[in-house]
């Protein structure tokens, strides 16, 4: 049981509760703030002109709403923004924007009855999350249109995932004898006008990132062993002189792999006391960059995610929406703390980065396909016969082209800005894109290093060398044999493909 409210919520407490389903149990005490915050607003918005509250939304804020209307204002706000188009977003990511938009709301700054968090926590606890659409959102008043499709599920109307399947809202709540959510004072606009979605996105793009890092890595290592690189090449002692501690941490993390390996050369034994003839050197004296440089490619990713970690827990942890209901303060802030820009950024510099661990991967694939550069293994991994059968051929097509298309989604979002709204958001984030691309990205890398590994695995058995691997890429190598079993005669390979990326999509790797 997770506790939301009063503290910072943490990487392994949110995978627990949106991958894990773990329950969660809203803070007594955080509660009682947010109540506190809706007595305030309450009381402070008599005879006061307050955005959102009592007046109208984005430019037409300077029209006045009478008294009487103030709670069918916000159910017109949820209504009139339920605009989303194109794919819906994948239910485990529509669960992560609940606990983004719950766990903002439990800040108490925002000023809504304590009975849309409690009805947040129910939605989190029933395994309910919102049927949103992917296109919508600019990011700037935040997730308007995304958020706008949870707030109407709150509601009791729309469309829910529960357990899997998409229904009715209204079934759900009849169900589970749920109440739908009654608007008091701003319950619409709080809903609607904060980041929860993109951030919710862009966690669940950190969590994924990192598993697919692991995978390459992982990778890596069993193409250092099939090469039979030097042990140089991924040493702490070579990566200790270079300052940046995330290449520092891979190449710790390949040797941890390595350790024990009978297939990585010594340097010191197959070279250094080795007295070589003038002329032509048999054996290579340095690998290829894409073998050689892994810990000084991989670092910088590392530390992308490393950094985009912060960055989004804080998001995922402040107020942003608008306006700030300071009941301490006593007093009602306007200001702009839905703008999407810290998600939106860290977004494009997290899927730059998966794109370049992506584009590794092409290049270990093209390496293992060609003989005239591995120098070892026949021509596209291929265990059957030569011209008869096609081994990897047409798979190393399809890692080619998810390559290109990742190079070609790197193009920016932070810097991408169209102004609407009748100019009121003239400078926007477009950080749900942002996210969204991400995850395509990232979802192509694992595409990509399951194409890889497959490759890998195939060239394992051609040398017959799992015997010669450290012990903890031969357990890697048995596991994925389990997924994927040798072939030399010709079938289609899109089955495989499928079945490796859904292996190492659902599994985490730990290293």
């Amino acid at each position: 049981m997770a506790v939301i409210g009063g503290k910072y919520l943490n990487l392994e407490e949110f995978y627990g509760i949106v991958i894990k389903n773990e329950k969660v149990e809203l803070s007594n005490e955080a509660v009682s703030e947010v109540e506190k915050s809706f007595i305030f607003l309450k009381e402070f918005a008599k005879n006061r002109t307050i955005y959102g509250v009592n007046t109208g939304f984005g430019p037409m804020a300077r029209y006045k709403i009478n008294d009487s209307d103030v709670e069918q204002l916000q159910l017109n706000l949820i209504r009139s923004h339920c605009a989303g188009s194109g794919k819906i977003l994948p239910e485990i990511y529509a669960r992560a924007a609940v606990l983004a938009r719950l766990n903002s709301l439990m800040l108490a700054y925002s000023g809504v009855h304590s009975d849309t968090v409690k009805l947040l926590a129910e939605f989190l606890n029933n395994n309910i999350s919102p049927v949103i659409y992917e296109h919508g959102g600019v990011g700037a008043s935040g997730d308007l249109v995304q958020l706008a499709h949870l707030a109407l599920n709150l509601i009791g109307e729309g469309d829910v995932y529960h357990h899997g399947h998409i229904v009715q809202a209204s079934s759900v709540f009849e169900k589970l004898g749920l109440k739908p959510l009654r608007m008091h004072l701003r319950e619409g606009l709080a809903l609607i006008n904060g980041t929860s979605v993109m951030t919710g996105i862009g966690i669940m793009n950190l969590i994924m990132s990192k598993r697919v890092l692991n995978w390459m890595v992982a990778g890596s290592s069993i193409m250092m062993e099939v090469v039979g690189c030097y042990d140089d090449h991924y040493s702490v002692q070579t990566n200790s002189v270079k300052l940046h501690q995330a290449q520092n941490a891979v190449s710790v993390k390949l040797s941890k792999l390595l350790n024990g390996s009978l297939l990585v050369k010594s340097r010191k034994i197959n070279m250094y006391e080795k007295e070589l003839q003038s002329g032509y050197i048999d054996e290579k004296v340095q690998e290829f960059y894409s073998i050689r440089c892994v810990p000084q490619v991989l670092g910088p990713v590392l530390d992308t995610l490393d950094f985009s970690e912060k960055i989004l827990f804080d998001e995922l942890n402040s107020v942003n929406d608008n306006p700030v209901i300071d009941h301490n303060a006593q007093f009602v802030f306007h200001g702009g703390n839905f703008h999407g820009d810290y998600v939106s950024f860290e977004m494009d510099k997290m899927k730059t980065a998966i794109t370049k661990l992506t584009m590794l991967s092409e290049r270990q694939i093209n390496y293992l396909m060609n003989p005239k550069l591995n120098e070892k293994l026949p021509p596209f991994v291929n265990l059957g016969r030569l011209g008869f059968n096609y081994g990897m051929q047409a798979v190393q097509f399809t890692a080619v082209s998810t390559t290109a298309e990742s190079q070609t989604l790197c193009f920016p979002n932070y810097i991408h800005s169209i102004s609407s709204n009748n100019d009121n958001q003239d400078i926007v984030s477009m950080g749900t894109n942002s996210a969204n691309i991400a995850r395509t990205v990232i979802e192509n890398a694992f595409e990509v290093v399951s194409i890889e590994l497959i490759a890998l695995i195939q060239a394992v058995d051609c040398l017959d060398c799992s015997r010669e691997m450290s012990e903890n890429t031969r357990d890697i190598y048995h596991d994925l044999r389990k997924v994927i079993p040798v072939f030399k005669e010709d079938s289609p390979r899109h089955h495989a493909v499928r079945l490796m990326r859904e292996y190492i999509y659902y599994n985490d790797l730990k290293i």
